[in-house]
């Protein structure tokens, strides 16, 4: 619980009984006496007061009027995809290879000997926060996915975490042994990390979050635009990772996440690697933002390309149990994260390629093509559907059913307001940038 986020909401409200309210919330989160947890209701109003109002250019913050949950930010669909081509507006042009308005899986520059130097970070999943090692472990595994999608080979990572006032400390390790555990399972180590409270005193309760950051060198590089019409798509299995096994943590079918609990791909990476079949293809994704919908709008939208899907083969590709689960709760598996291999790559070297994957002991198939056009279209019993992503990713846990992935009826005001809230970031970063330079 954010008690300065309450503490503010009742001074703008004018609410004469927030001391009481403030301390009541507090004593049914901590184990604290009364007098103590008045006296942080007390802390926190002093403080909120002070921040209130805040005026000048660094301290003002940029205000959209539009909330992260109403525009579905991190919801891994319309809203998510929209926000994230912003922030690459509000970061603006860079001199790397491939930097944010390429949306790609990671970031990549090149090093003084000519390398490619690749760097990523991934969140853990928020709905794992009371399952530390299974956050860690999943999180570890998405890092070092998009180092090596890319292209490259992972050669260290590093961790953040974040647990608030209230979490036991053994949250901590029990994070950092699901993060090593695929260290040594993929015998890349983790080298560095910070470990911090939520919001310091601020923020009563439990709850967990943060993130796996990962590098890797290469000298050859795939990036989704590269990808060409005539390229052919293949994908590995999947059984899913921290979304999966979110599903079936929140519906009573904790069986299944054990389901999750490999290295298939990262396996399947080294063995491309070191076939050296890399340099032949031009793209490769892990399935994972807003599952095959969305990596289909991205990588269509990044290369201005026409991406084609057989259904019928990539549903012989989901793990049979995951598949089992997600169609007897109504979930759309082809708008999930299914972590799966997704590569794109002239149709004359398919056949190595899949040779080369399966020697991993991973199942691979042709799931479709590349032509002229633009946006995702998919065959399902024969006939051609529309392939674009939802407002978010597939409902996969009661809530988010509860909540609907369809757009908001005032969807395109909110983007106006978006673009302006970016565009007013743009201006201040401008105006703080020249104060600095005239110190």
């Amino acid at each position: 619980m954010d008690i300065e986020g309450y503490a503010k909401r009742g001074l703008k409200n004018n609410d004469p009984e927030l001391e009481d309210k403030l301390t009541a919330r507090i004593l049914e989160v901590k184990n604290t006496s009364p007098e103590h947890a008045r006296k942080l209701a007390q802390a926190t109003i002093t403080e909120a007061k002070a921040t209130l109002v805040l005026k000048g250019d660094v301290l003002e913050p940029t205000v959209s009027g539009v909330t992260m949950g109403e525009f579905g930010v991190g919801s891994r669909g319309l809203g998510d995809f929209y926000t994230h081509e912003k922030i690459a507006e509000v970061i603006g042009k860079t001199k790397a290879v491939v930097d944010t308005t390429h949306l790609d899986d990671s970031g990549v520059v090149t090093s003084e000997g000519g390398e490619y130097v690749i760097l990523t970070v991934d969140g853990m999943h928020s709905r794992l926060s009371d399952y530390s090692f299974l956050a860690g472990f999943h999180v570890a595994r998405a890092a070092l996915r998009d180092i090596y999608v890319m292209g490259a080979r992972p050669v260290a990572m590093l961790s953040d975490i974040h647990v608030a006032d209230d979490g036991d400390v053994g949250k901590v390790f029990d994070h950092i042994a699901g993060i090593t555990a695929v260290a040594e399972l993929s015998n890349i180590p983790l080298i560095t990390g910070s470990t911090l409270r939520i919001g310091g005193d601020m923020v009563i309760g439990e709850r967990m979050t943060g993130g796996v950051g990962a590098v890797g060198v290469s000298t050859d590089l795939t990036s989704r635009e590269q990808t060409q019409v005539g390229d052919v798509i293949l994908m590995t299995e999947g059984a899913g990772g921290g979304t999966i096994s979110t599903t079936a943590l929140y519906y009573d079918m904790h069986d299944v996440v054990d389901e999750t609990i490999n290295i298939k791909f990262l396996e399947a990476c080294d063995k491309l690697i070191d076939s050296g079949l890399v340099k032949h293809i031009h793209a490769m994704t892990d399935v994972t933002n807003g599952g095959i919908r969305g990596d289909a709008k991205e990588i269509s939208r990044t290369a201005g390309v026409k991406l084609i899907f057989e259904e019928k083969d990539m549903r012989k590709l989901v793990n049979p149990t995951v598949l089992e689960m997600l169609e007897s709760l109504e979930i759309d598996y082809l708008g999930v994260s299914l972590d799966a291999l997704l590569i794109i790559a002239p149709g004359e070297y398919a056949e190595d390629i899949m040779k080369t994957i399966r020697t991993a002991d991973v199942d691979i198939a042709v799931i479709g093509k590349v032509v002229e056009g633009t946006g995702a279209e998919v065959i399902i019993d024969g006939e051609v559907k529309d392939f674009t992503p939802r407002f978010r990713e597939s409902a996969y846990t009661p809530i988010k059913k509860m909540i609907g992935d369809e757009n908001p009826r005032d969807f395109e005001e909110m983007k106006k307001a978006i673009d302006t809230a970016a565009l007013d970031a743009i201006e201040k970063k401008r105006r703080v940038i020249e104060m600095v330079k005239r110190k």
